[in-house]
Order: structure tokens, then C-alpha cells, then sequence
């Protein structure tokens, strides 16, 4: 079992800036963030691996950064240029090795005005 703690979240303007933060219990090999709108599927905003390799959506890259401290077991996510479509729940996942799924935390609220 991993435990996450997220935090960061909150209101922003259109072309804000807002970094998220991610302590999980334990090491993961993998840790990602997810978003979930109102009305909509979550999904896979960004992932890292533990040597660093990245993954983003598409509507993100270019305007997201993902990072890892391995030593502290902390995901962060640099969200730039925020637009109001990035309006979400966003969740925090880890992945120990061999997990597909993994686990998620209680999320934390971005909300982008225009």
C-alpha cells in the first residue's frame, strides 16, 4: 500500500502559473498525474519513470513539467500557461513495480479563470 499526500492545488488566472506536489509513503517506480474534469473521464496528464523518462498528453506539452525526487518519494507537477480547459480534480498516482493501476490520492482542485 502507498499513501499519497497531495498538495498545490487552487484558483488561478488564464496564463497562471501553479506547481503541484506529491508525497508518497514509498518509493514508486512509477508516479504520474491524472485529471478528471466535471462531466468527463479522467486522465493521464504526465508520467515519470524512475530514471526520469517522461509521458504527457498532448494538450500539455510544451506547458506542463513533471519531476521526481527520488529521495524524498515526491512527484511535482509545473503547470504553465494555465489555461481554463486545465479546470480539474488532479490526482496523484504511484505504481510500484509490476502495477498497472497503482494508487491514487484524494486529489486536489485547479481551477483556471479566464
Amino acid at each position: 500500500q502507498v499513501q499519497l499526500v497531495e498538495s498545490g492545488g487552487g484558483l488561478v488566472q488564464a496564463g497562471g502559473s501553479l506547481t503541484l506536489s506529491c508525497a508518497a509513503s514509498k518509493f514508486s517506480n512509477i508516479m504520474a498525474w491524472y485529471r478528471q474534469a466535471p462531466g468527463k473521464e479522467r486522465e493521464l496528464v504526465a508520467l515519470i519513470i524512475r530514471d526520469g523518462s517522461t509521458t504527457y498528453a498532448d494538450s500539455v506539452k510544451g506547458r506542463f513539467a513533471i519531476s521526481r525526487d527520488n529521495a524524498k518519494n515526491t512527484v511535482y507537477l509545473q503547470m504553465n500557461s494555465l489555461k481554463p480547459e486545465d479546470t480539474a480534480v488532479y490526482y496523484c498516482n504511484a505504481r510500484l513495480r509490476g502495477q498497472v493501476i497503482g494508487y491514487f490520492g484524494q486529489g486536489t482542485q485547479v481551477t483556471v479563470s479566464s
